[in-house]
């Protein structure tokens, strides 16, 4: 059942929030709020000493001050912030939030970059300009969905955190 939940909880849940903010451009709360209910859940049935808990923690509460910020400045959605902050919680205050972080910069980049050239086309074609989410991030009046890079960048790095170390 341990593994069942390392393999599952952390990815469905971020897989889940990239997709909803690709089609809706919204993250839900309740992602975040499972995310985090995950973490406790699973640092609790695998045993992560309390010294653990302040890295989990420190990973949270260093990433989630700087994104206020982003989110303060309009730089970011409020639903983004509370994404790659939980986030931060699982993979705690390691070489790997480095990781996760700048891999979270560079596809954001890469994913900003595609849609203000993608808004250059005056009109999308017939059957393209029918599906509701892709006219709403052809739109240039529409934000940047980062959910998408934030559970991308999630997914890529979970497999160097200490969970998988735990699977051994």
């Amino acid at each position: 059942m341990l593994e069942a939940a390392i393999l599952v909880i952390f990815p469905m849940l971020v897989a889940f929030g990239g997709a909803s903010d690709l089609l809706t451009m919204t993250i839900q709360n309740r992602v975040s709020v499972l995310l985090i209910a995950g973490f406790v859940l699973l640092a609790l049935m695998t045993g992560v000493p309390l010294a653990g808990w302040g890295t989990h923690a420190l990973g949270l509460l260093v990433v989630f001050p700087v994104c206020f910020v982003f989110f303060a400045a309009g730089w970011m959605g409020g639903g983004d912030v509370k994404f790659v902050s939980a986030i931060a919680l699982w993979i705690g205050f390691t070489p790997e939030l480095v990781h996760f972080l700048v891999l979270v910069s560079i596809y954001g980049m890469v994913l900003t970059m595609g849609l203000l050239s993608m808004r250059q086309v005056a009109v999308l074609p017939g059957a393209l300009a029918r599906q509701e989410w892709l006219a709403r991030l052809h739109d240039q009046k529409s934000g940047i969905p980062y959910g998408i890079t934030i559970a991308v960048a999630g997914l890529q790095v979970y497999p160097t955190t200490q969970w998988f170390a735990i699977l051994g």
